[in-house]
């Protein structure tokens, strides 16, 4: 696979399994956009990706940053190759313990701020272009007081069936890749006290007996992305370490 001379924009490309998409791409040969909310943690990022990477600051949710976003990539690049839809975030809350808050930030975050960032990229991409769109194992198997956020994941498991029935002859293909539980610091502040308990019973769950790395969502992400899947469209990967399954 190589990303030389392409454009990618990866959506929440500041830390965890977004930056490490970021890296994937970067180091194939990829130009690579990414976004996040804070400029410091975003700062950081462009430095550590290197001279390949640029930076924009942008809330998926709101439209008016994803038009600057896009309008950045069209005037610095011209065009988008491929567009990775990996910002969002989840919060454990039980259903007795569901506010109107709550539920409004998780689709906000995860489902209105992917639909806008696949609709606005549409423009910027052509036959041979790609989509991939980070989902999650909780669109099928959501624990405890993750009801919401697998909601918000099973959502864009039905858009997708969609969308691409709706661009149909573009050459442009969408894919979702769903990790399963993935060694980063946000999961472990996602945990809280009960993190290593919780990493303990995750990779007890894993057929391969342990969690992911981010790298290898990372790998799974690029080869969707990439011409080596010119033929795969409209399906759900789930890199789980096989979890799903038992």
């Amino acid at each position: 696979m190589s990303f030389s001379q392409k454009v990618a924009v990866v959506t929440g490309g500041t830390s965890g399994i977004g930056l490490a998409i970021a890296q994937e791409l970067a180091s194939q040969g990829a130009k690579v956009v990414i976004t996040g909310r804070n400029v410091e943690k975003l700062s950081a990022a462009v430095e550590t990706l290197g001279s390949n990477a640029e930076g924009v600051q942008a809330e998926i949710s709101n439209l008016a940053d994803l038009d600057r976003l896009y309008a950045h990539v069209k005037d610095t690049h011209g065009r988008l190759d491929l567009l990775v839809a990996s910002a969002g975030a989840g919060e454990i809350v039980p259903l007795a313990s569901i506010t109107e808050e709550h539920f409004d930030r998780a689709f906000d975050g995860n489902v209105k701020g992917v639909t806008f960032s696949v609709q606005k990229a549409l423009s910027l991409m052509s036959e041979g272009g790609a989509i991939v769109i980070i989902g999650s194992t909780s669109s099928i198997q959501p624990g405890p007081g993750l009801s919401v956020y697998g909601g918000t994941k099973a959502a864009l498991r039905a858009m997708v069936r969609g969308w691409v029935t709706e661009i149909k002859g573009s050459g442009v293909r969408i894919n979702i890749v769903s990790p399963g539980p993935v060694d980063t610091a946000s999961l472990r502040s996602f945990l809280g006290d009960q993190a290593d308990e919780a990493l303990a019973y995750l990779a007890d769950r894993s057929t391969i007996g342990r969690i992911g790395r981010p790298e290898e969502i990372a790998r799974a992400v690029a080869f969707l992305g990439s011409d080596a899947a010119s033929y795969i469209n409209g399906i759900e990967l789930f890199a789980d370490g096989g979890a799903s399954q038992v």
